[in-house]
C-alpha cells in the first residue's frame, strides 16, 4: 500500500474542500507541492529537479490523490508537460530554470502556426488544460506547416477562457487556453519526436495516480465511518462491523483498490525496466483500463456501505466519488477501445498462428 503520510497530503487534505470551491488548487496545496519538489517531478536531475521514473510518478501522484485528486492531477499534468518540452527543447536549461514551477499543457494540436521571420504566429485554442490558471509556462501541440509541433509559451500571453464546469475534478481547473496571432520566438517551437510507449505509459500514470489515490481516499474514508458508531440503518446491528455483509462488501471495495493499484505499479515496472514496443501496447492499454474500472467499482461498494449519507455535500466521500468517476474515464484509461484494441490484437495473433 502506497503511503501517503508526510505533511504535503495533511495540507491538500486540510484545504482540498478550499481546492474544489474556487475550481483550483488553494495556495496553500500548491505552495506545499512546489515545497515538496512534485512540480519538479519530470525535471532531470541535473537541471534541479528529481528525475523520477514512472514508477516513482505513479507512487507519488496515488499518495497525493489520497488527500486530493484535483491537487494530484494538477501535479501529474505538470510532469507531463515538462517530459514533453523536455523531449522537445533537449538541454534547454532556462526552461527548467525554476525547476520547480508549475507547467500546464496540452498534446491535442489545438492550434495553427505560422511562420514568421524569427516568430511562429500561433492561433488556436487548447481544451482542458488541468492548472492553467496557476501555471507559468504551458507546453502546447501546435500544427505548424503540416508538422506536429510543440511550442512552450509563458501562461501569462495567453487568455484563459474558463470552460471548466464539471461534476467531478472541480479543483483542477481544467479551462481553455486562447491565443490569438500571438508571436512565439521560433526558439521556443520545435517538430516533436514520435513519442513512444514508454512516454505514452507515464503520460497515462498521471492520469491513473490521482484516481486510485482517490479510491484509497474514500477507502480511508470508510474505514473511520465502520470505527465510529455508525450502525446499518433497518437493521438490528449496533455497528457497522456486526453485519456480515458489510464486512464482505468493505473487503471487496479494499481488495479493488488493491488491485487497481497493483495494476497500475506493475505497468509502472515494466516501462521503467525496458523499452516497450508496439506490440505491449494492446495488453498494457486494457491493464490500464482495468485499473481505472476496478477503482471506480470499489469507490461504488464504499457509497453503497455509507448509504445516501455518503452524497452530502458536506461528506467528503462524494468528492472522491465524484473525482474518481470523471478521471476514471480519461481517455487513458478508455474501457472499451482498450478491449477493442486488445481483441483485435489477440485475433490478428490467431490468424498468424
Amino acid at each position: 500500500m502506497i503511503d501517503d503520510s508526510d505533511k504535503t497530503n495533511d495540507i491538500l487534505r486540510a484545504h482540498a474542500e478550499k481546492t474544489e470551491r474556487n475550481e483550483r488548487p488553494a495556495p496553500e496545496s500548491l505552495d506545499a507541492l512546489r515545497e515538496a519538489g512534485d512540480f519538479a517531478l519530470r525535471v532531470p536531475r541535473g537541471q534541479g529537479g528529481a528525475g523520477a521514473g514512472v514508477e516513482a510518478v505513479a507512487r507519488r501522484l496515488t499518495a497525493l490523490g489520497r488527500a486530493c485528486p484535483s491537487s494530484a492531477w494538477v501535479a501529474g499534468t505538470c510532469a507531463t508537460s515538462k517530459n514533453l518540452a523536455g523531449a522537445c527543447f533537449p538541454g534547454a536549461d532556462d526552461l527548467f530554470a525554476d525547476a520547480d514551477a508549475l507547467f500546464c499543457g496540452s498534446g491535442v494540436p489545438g492550434a495553427q502556426g505560422v511562420r514568421d521571420g524569427d516568430v511562429v504566429r500561433v492561433s488556436g485554442r487548447w481544451q482542458n488544460v488541468s492548472g492553467c490558471e496557476d501555471a507559468a509556462w504551458a507546453s502546447l501541440a501546435v500544427m505548424v506547416d503540416g508538422v506536429f509541433s510543440l511550442a512552450v509559451i509563458p501562461v501569462a500571453e495567453l487568455t484563459i477562457d474558463r470552460t471548466w464546469q464539471m461534476a467531478g475534478m472541480r479543483g483542477t481547473g481544467s479551462h481553455t487556453l486562447v491565443a490569438e496571432d500571438l508571436p512565439v520566438p521560433a526558439s521556443r517551437v520545435a517538430a516533436a519526436p514520435p513519442f513512444g510507449l514508454n512516454d505514452v505509459m507515464l503520460y497515462a500514470m498521471t492520469v491513473l495516480g490521482p484516481v486510485v489515490g482517490g479510491a484509497r481516499g474514500a477507502l480511508d474514508t470508510t474505514f473511520a465511518m465502520f470505527a465510529s458508531d455508525r450502525k446499518p440503518f433497518m437493521s438490528a446491528h449496533a455497528r457497522m462491523g456486526e453485519s456480515a455483509g458489510a464486512r464482505y462488501w468493505l473487503a471487496e471495495a479494499a481488495r479493488l483498490v488493491d488491485r487497481a493499484e497493483e495494476t497500475m505499479l506493475s505497468v509502472a515496472r515494466e516501462a521503467d525496466a525496458r523499452t516497450l514496443s508496439d506490440v505491449d501496447a494492446p495488453r498494457l492499454r486494457m491493464a490500464l483500463a482495468d485499473a481505472g474500472r476496478d477503482a471506480r467499482a470499489a469507490v461504488e461498494r464504499l457509497m453503497d456501505l455509507n448509504g445516501a449519507g455518503g452524497f452530502r455535500t458536506a461528506n467528503v466521500l462524494q468528492r472522491f466519488w465524484r473525482d474518481v468517476s470523471v478521471g476514471s474515464r480519461h481517455p487513458h484509461l478508455n474501457p472499451y477501445l482498450a478491449v477493442e484494441t486488445y481483441g483485435t490484437a489477440l485475433a490478428g495473433a490467431g490468424d498468424a498462428r
